[in-house]
C-alpha cells in the first residue's frame, strides 16, 4: 500500500487554512487516516496538537520548508468520515476556523492529547486477591475497611462519580487499597438494553399517532415538529420514538436548553427505558465528558442527554435526534464560534439520513415558517395528557392598579386566595438582584458600570452592585457621589426584592427563590424541584429558569410580574420571545386535577398582539407575527450575518466596520443590503466599544457565496489588527 507523503492538518488557531506536514521517516509505512490527533511543530511550539484532514501526494510549499509530524496519538480516528463531513458543513457555513470547529466538537482531555487506551479502565473492584481477612485486617483503618465492604457490595465495581456519592472522602483510603492490591481497576457495568415495555406509558391517541410517525421515518431524513400544548406529553412521545429506535440497536441524542433540565429528563428516561443514558453538558467533570463521548462514539451509550454543545457528540449508529424546546435562544452558541445546536441537528439527522423531532409548545417562527413551506411535518398534541383544561387566562392593568410591590391587588387577592386553598404559586420575573437602578432623587446620577454602557444591579444579600455583563461588583455608596445627597433611591424591582415583598405580605407562606444567583451549588435545581413537587414551597418566585419543562402538580396560579419589556425592546425579536415566555411560563399552572390561572400585569392589555396570543392563540400571534416580518424583510424572509467589532478606543471598531463596508460593496454591492455600521444597542461592554455592521439577503445561497470573499479580505485590513472582531451567522441576538 502507497503512503502519500503529506498531510493536510488543522490546528486550533483562528485562521481559516489547514497547513502542510511532512510524513517522518517512523511513519513512512503508516496510513494515517483523516480525523486522527497528530502532534506536530507549529511557530514557536515544539508539539502543538492538530487533526489530520486528508493525505496529498504534493504540497504547494516546498518540500525543503515543510515540518514533519512529531506524534500520531490515534491508532483510529477520532472523527468518522460522516462527522468530519458535519464539521465541514459548519465551518463552511459559520465561516468559522476549521480547527477551532474540530476542537470545539472534542472533549478537553482529548484537546489537551490524552490517549484513549488510557480511558478504558475508570472504576474499581474488589482485586481478585482481596478476602474478608483484609477488611478485618483493617480495624484500625474504618475508612478503608468501609471502603472495602462498599466494593464487595458491588461486585461490578463502582466509578469515581458514584463512590464520591457513597462515600465522599473516599479519595485516599482508595489510594491506599490501590497501592496494597487490595482494589483493582476495571471497566465500568453498564447495563444491557432490556427489550420489551420496561416502564411502558399509556399513550392517547394524538401521542400514539406522532411516535408512529416518528418511528416508521426514522431511517430517513425528516423534520418533524412536534408541537404541543404545555402538558401535553412530548416527553412521553420522545421516550416512546427512543424506545422504538434502540430496539433497532440505534442511538438517540436528546438535547435540552438548560441544565437543570437533564436531571428531570433522565429520571423519566430511567423510569421508562433500561438503558444506559449518557449525559453531557459543562456541570460534568472532564473526565465524565469523555467517556460519555467516547461511549456514544463507540456506540455502547443507546441514549445521550446534554445541552447545547452534546449536540457534536459522535454516534456510531445514529437512529434519532430530538430537540426539546426547540425555540429556546439559548440553543445558539453567543461567543467564539457562534453556532445554532438546533440547525446543526437538523444537518446532521440529513446526513446521517435519520429523522430529527424538534418540540415545542410555542415553535420559533423560523420553524414556524418552513411548516408552512411543507419544509417540515406537523405533529400535533392539542390537549393535555392529564385531560386538564388549559389554564384561565386574566389581564392585570397596571394604569389603573398601583403595584407598590410590583404586586397589584387583583394579583395580591389571588394569591391569597390559593393559599388558603393549599396550593401553590409561582411568580415570573426575569430580572435578579433587588433593586435594577439605584438614583438619586436630587441630581439624578444613576449607578453605571465603569466598564460597560447599562446600570447596575444592587443585591442587597451581598450588599454590592453588580453588573450583570461583566460582572464588576463595588460598594453601594453611602451617598450620592455627584452631589452628596444621602437618599439614594432603588427603582424597579428584580427577584430579591419581590421575595422580600412576599415574605412581608404573607409572613406565613414558604417562599423560594430560582435565578441564578439561587442556584449557583451544584445540585441546587434540583433539590428545589424535588421540594416544590414535595408540596415544601407555598410561592416560587424565578426568572426564565422556571419557565418551561417542569410540572409540579399542585400548582395552580402563575403571576407575571411585568409583561411589558417585551413590546418595548429595540430587538425584533424581542416580541417573539416574550409570547414565547408568556405562553411558556402560564403552561406551568393547572396541570393537575384542579383548574390554573395565569394573571399578567402590563401597561399594555389592549396590544393588539397581546390580545391575539391570549383569545387566539400562538398560531395566530405566528400569523401576525410572519406577515409583519415579510413587510420589513425580517427573518425568516431574509437571511442576516452581522460583523461586530469592539476596540478598547472608541473610534476604532467603527473605523474597521467603514472600512470592511466599503470592501463589501465594491464586490458585492448589488446583491446585498448593508446597514450600518452603527453602535451596538450596548455599546461599551467589559471595557470595550463596540459597533456592529448588519448584511441582509433574501437568498442564503447569496449571502454565503458574498461572505467567504469578504471574510478572507477582511483578514488581510491593516485595521482589522486593531480590533477584535467577529462574523455572526443568523444571529439571535444583536444587543
Amino acid at each position: 500500500m502507497s503512503v502519500k507523503p503529506y498531510l493536510r492538518v488543522a490546528l486550533p488557531v483562528p485562521l481559516h487554512h489547514a497547513y502542510d506536514y511532512r510524513l517522518g521517516e517512523q511513519f513512512r509505512n503508516v496510513n494515517i487516516l483523516p480525523g486522527s490527533r497528530v502532534c506536530v511543530p507549529f511557530g514557536r511550539h515544539a508539539n502543538r496538537i492538530g487533526v489530520v484532514l486528508g493525505a496529498s501526494d504534493k504540497s504547494a510549499v516546498a518540500a525543503g520548508r515543510l515540518k514533519s509530524i512529531n506524534q500520531l496519538l490515534d491508532e483510529e480516528p477520532l472523527f468518522s468520515p460522516e462527522h468530519l463531513k458535519l464539521l465541514h458543513w459548519a465551518a463552511d457555513y459559520y465561516h468559522h476556523p476549521i480547527g477551532e470547529v474540530l476542537f470545539s466538537a472534542m472533549p478537553a482531555l482529548l484537546r489537551q492529547g490524552r490517549l484513549v487506551g488510557s480511558v478504558a479502565k475508570d472504576a474499581f473492584r474488589l482485586s481478585a486477591t482481596a478476602s474478608e481477612a483484609d477488611a478485618i485486617a483493617l480495624a484500625r483503618a474504618p475508612a478503608q475497611r468501609a471502603l472495602l465492604q462498599l466494593l464487595r457490595d458491588h461486585p461490578h465495581g463502582l466509578t469515581r462519580q458514584q463512590l464520591r456519592r457513597i462515600q465522599p472522602r473516599y479519595s485516599q483510603p482508595l489510594k491506599v487499597l490501590l497501592d496494597k492490591g487490595l482494589v483493582a481497576l476495571t471497566q465500568p457495568h453498564r447495563p444491557e438494553p432490556v427489550s420489551g415495555q420496561h416502564g411502558a406509558v399509556v399513550l392517547n391517541e394524538a401521542q400514539l399517532r406522532a411516535v408512529q410517525a416518528i418511528a416508521e421515518t426514522a431511517a430517513a431524513p425528516r423534520v418533524y415538529v412536534l408541537q404541543g400544548v404545555t402538558g401535553s406529553g412530548k416527553t412521553e412521545v420522545y421516550i416512546e420514538a427512543v424506545r422504538r429506535v434502540i430496539a433497532r440497536r440505534r442511538q438517540a441524542l436528546i438535547l435540552v436548553p438548560e441544565i437543570g433540565l437533564t436531571a428531570q429528563f433522565i429520571e423519566r428516561l430511567k423510569n421508562s427505558l433500561a438503558v444506559d443514558v449518557r449525559v453531557q453538558h459543562s456541570a460534568l467533570n472532564e473526565s465524565e465528558r469523555l467517556r460519555n463521548w467516547l461511549a456514544a462514539r463507540d456506540g455502547t451509550a443507546p441514549v445521550v442527554l446534554g445541552a447545547r454543545s452534546a449536540v457534536w457528540t459522535p454516534l456510531k449508529h445514529p437512529g434519532i435526534y430530538v430537540v426539546d424546546e426547540e425555540h429556546d435562544s439559548s440553543y445558539k452558541q453567543d461567543s467564539g464560534f457562534r453556532y445554532s445546536a438546533k440547525d446543526i441537528a437538523v444537518v446532521r439527522a440529513k446526513f446521517d439520513r435519520t429523522a430529527v423531532a424538534l418540540g415545542s409548545a410555542t415553535p420559533a417562527l423560523e420553524t414556524v415558517y418552513n411548516l408552512r413551506r411543507g419544509k417540515y411535518a406537523r405533529l400535533c398534541l392539542p390537549d393535555r395528557a392529564t385531560g386538564a383544561s388549559p389554564p384561565a387566562i386574566h389581564f392585570v392593568n397596571l394604569r389603573h392598579e398601583p403595584a407598590p410591590d410590583a404586586l397589584a391587588r387583583p394579583l395580591l387577592t389571588r394569591i391569597a386566595a390559593t393559599l388558603e386553598q393549599n396550593n401553590q404559586v409561582l411568580l415570573f420575573l426575569n430580572r435578579r438582584g433587588y433593586a435594577p437602578v439605584i438614583l438619586c432623587r436630587a441630581c439624578g446620577w444613576y449607578a453605571e458600570c465603569e466598564r460597560c454602557s447599562v446600570k447596575m444591579t444592587w443585591h442587597k444579600e451581598l450588599d454590592r452592585l453588580i453588573c450583570h455583563h461583566c460582572d464588576a461588583r463595588r460598594a453601594m455608596p453611602e451617598k450620592c457621589p455627584e452631589c452628596g445627597h444621602a437618599q439614594l433611591k432603588q427603582v424597579g424591582h428584580g427577584t430579591q426584592r419581590l421575595q422580600r415583598a412576599l415574605t412581608a405580605r404573607f409572613p406565613q407562606a414558604r417562599i423560594l427563590r430560582v435565578d441564578r444567583d439561587s442556584v449557583r451549588r451544584k445540585g441546587s435545581m434540583e433539590q428545589i424541584i424535588k421540594a416544590v413537587t414535595a408540596g415544601e414551597v407555598d410561592i416560587l418566585v424565578g426568572t426564565q429558569m422556571i419557565a418551561k419543562g417542569y410540572h409540579f402538580p399542585r400548582l395552580t396560579l402563575v403571576g407575571i410580574i411585568d409583561a411589558d419589556s417585551g413590546l418595548l425592546s429595540a430587538d425584533f425579536r424581542a416580541v417573539e420571545r416574550m409570547a414565547q415566555l408568556l405562553v411558556q411560563v402560564g403552561g406551568r399552572a393547572g396541570r393537575a386535577a384542579q383548574p390554573g390561572a395565569v394573571l399578567i400585569q402590563t401597561h399594555f392589555p389592549d396590544h393588539p398582539l397581546l390580545q391575539t396570543l391570549v383569545r387566539e392563540g400562538y398560531d395566530r400571534f405566528c400569523d401576525m407575527m410572519l406577515a409583519e416580518r415579510r413587510e420589513a424583510r425580517l427573518p425568516p424572509y431574509s437571511y442576516h450575518a452581522l460583523l461586530a467589532a469592539e476596540a478598547a478606543k472608541p473610534q476604532a471598531a467603527g473605523q474597521f466596520l467603514r472600512a470592511a463596508r466599503a470592501q463589501l460593496e465594491k464586490c458585492n454591492a448589488a446583491r446585498l443590503e448593508v446597514f450600518g455600521p452603527v453602535a451596538a444597542p450596548i455599546e461599551k461592554r467589559k471595557g470595550y466599544y463596540r459597533s456592529q455592521l448588519l448584511v441582509q439577503s433574501g437568498n442564503r445561497q447569496t449571502l454565503r457565496q458574498a461572505l467567504s470573499p469578504w471574510r478572507q479580505q477582511l483578514e488581510l485590513m491593516p485595521v482589522a489588527g486593531r480590533v477584535r472582531w467577529f462574523l455572526d451567522i443568523d444571529p439571535q441576538d444583536m444587543l
